[in-house]
């Protein structure tokens, strides 16, 4: 978050924009191999040796390998396409990060199985720092849309060395095609499901640089970032988390349907309130985070906060459809929803990324009835059961938005511009509304938030002794 606020600084919209399409791009080509062999193999797989591992990685390897040659390849026309001619160094210094990647992903994979968050939480928190920074410096020195194209190259690097001394196996490492099928046949139908998902997000940037140019691109993937501030602070957190955990209730033959509904009500919980959040103060939060320049993404970011309203059970369907053995099922979703989605999309670019934003109205609540609808047949879960974990959530967000409504409405009525003292008085009556409501309801969230204060209490008393014991004049140094 904090490297956006600076970014955008340094970046214009029309930069940010060709780097978008850049990664966008990239990103549809690595979904493709990254998925065959991939960390969702290694982690679903109920017995794993060394041998699958190295197999897992050698054909990683050689389709990131492959793709990178393409995308290589394909430099002269994309830049052609849309009449840039730096893309084409942009796109070769990707490449490094095609052939950095499958190191990485193996090592996350299996530190993911064996549940040590902690090495994965150090290593990444180092790697971002590393990569921001290397970005920050190149920026400032005018690379322009190449600083977070080298920062990303450099952060991998990072990346790669920090969990390898955490988790030193070379031997992993070794080619090996024993049971190749298995692998390809796992990764032939997860890759297509990522496949489509990350071009269908990738789709608008594509569009809209092509038909308004890179300022509209760059407005409209700034305007995704933002509307993403929920994903930023916990699906983010959570996604390392719940795949692995999905496949051990399954394996422990525990009750996914059970588990998905739990999971909903207490998503609903934070996600909604954060939304609905951002939604009324985006013109504040855009001003003080990324700067004036920027405020033309406020009507976007509010079209596609409140799209993501209906999207609460997304981090969910992909782990939970893979947990349940029906990896299948999430590609055949996927081929109902989003084909119609990018047609749509299709149809809104032409009048601009306001229209875009503004279809994912549609689009959102889409995508999200089709996904319910298969883990529901799946997990013999009925609408009425998910309807009834919903309740309390939207009551709790209902309460957590009526003080900001309150604010803006009285900022607007008296003539005055939301500023930061709105934004922070809306941000503390959100809290403590959200806060009353959740014990008012007894939703489960609040059950956490009672085992979790006195963890928290014991941790301050405990640093509190420290500091004060080392504080005392005969442990201080001369």
């Amino acid at each position: 978050m904090i490297a956006t606020a600076v970014l955008a600084r340094l970046l214009t919209p029309h930069e940010f924009g060709v780097y978008a399409i850049l990664s966008a791009q990239t990103a549809v080509a690595s979904a493709a191999f990254q998925e065959f062999g991939g960390a969702n193999y290694l982690i679903q797989k109920p017995i794993l040796t060394e041998r699958d591992v190295r197999t897992a990685f050698t054909v990683t390897l050689l389709l990131s390998l492959a793709f990178a040659a393409a995308l290589f390849a394909s430099r002269d026309a994309v830049a052609t396409f849309f009449d840039n001619g730096g893309m084409r160094v942009g796109i070769a210094v990707f490449c490094l990060c095609f052939l950095l990647s499958p190191f990485a992903i193996t090592l996350s994979a299996l530190l993911r199985r064996e549940m040590r968050f902690d090495v994965l939480a150090r290593s990444n928190v180092a790697a971002t720092v590393v990569n921001v920074g290397a970005t920050v410096i190149l920026a400032l020195n005018g690379f322009s849309f190449m600083a977070p194209i080298w920062g990303v190259v450099v952060g991998n690097l990072f990346l790669i060395a920090s969990l390898w001394l955490s988790c030193p196996r070379l031997g992993i490492f070794r080619p090996s095609f024993t049971g190749y099928r298995e692998v390809l046949r796992f990764g032939s139908c997860s890759s297509a499901v990522v496949v489509v998902n990350v071009f269908y997000q990738a789709f608008p940037q594509f569009i809209l640089g092509r038909l308004h140019g890179f300022d509209a691109a760059g407005l409209f993937a700034r305007s995704m970032s933002i509307s993403q501030l929920y994903d930023r602070l916990v699906v983010q957190i959570l996604n390392p988390v719940i795949m692995p955990a999905m496949s051990a209730q399954s394996r422990a033959g525990g009750d996914l349907g059970r588990i998905y509904l739990s999971s909903i009500e207490m998503i609903t919980a934070i996600q909604w309130p954060i939304l609905l959040y951002v939604t009324l103060m985006a013109q504040p939060l855009i001003e003080i985070w990324l700067g004036a320049t920027w405020l033309q993404t406020v009507p976007l970011v509010q079209c596609l906060c409140l799209a993501a309203l209906s999207l609460f059970a997304a981090c969910l369907t992909y782990p939970t459809l893979v947990a349940a053995g029906k990896v299948r099922d999430t590609l055949v979703s996927s081929l109902i929803s989003l084909p119609p989605s990018i047609l749509i999309v299709a149809l809104a670019a032409p009048h601009g990324a306001q229209a875009v934003a503004a279809s994912s109205l549609v689009t959102c609540p889409l995508q999200a009835i089709v996904a319910i609808s298969f883990i529901a047949y799946r997990l013999n879960i009925r609408a009425p059961d998910i309807l009834r974990h919903l309740i309390k959530s939207a009551f709790v967000a209902v309460c957590s938005v009526v003080g900001p409504l309150l604010i803006a409405g009285h900022m607007v009525a008296g003539d005055r511009g939301l500023d930061l003292v709105a934004l922070l008085a809306a941000g503390t009556t959100a809290f403590v509304g959200w806060l009353s409501a959740l014990f008012f309801v007894s939703h489960p969230l609040a059950d956490q938030i009672r085992q979790f204060a006195p963890r928290v209490s014991s941790l301050w008393r405990e640093f509190d002794f420290t500091v004060s014991r080392d504080a005392r004049p005969e442990n201080l140094a001369p």
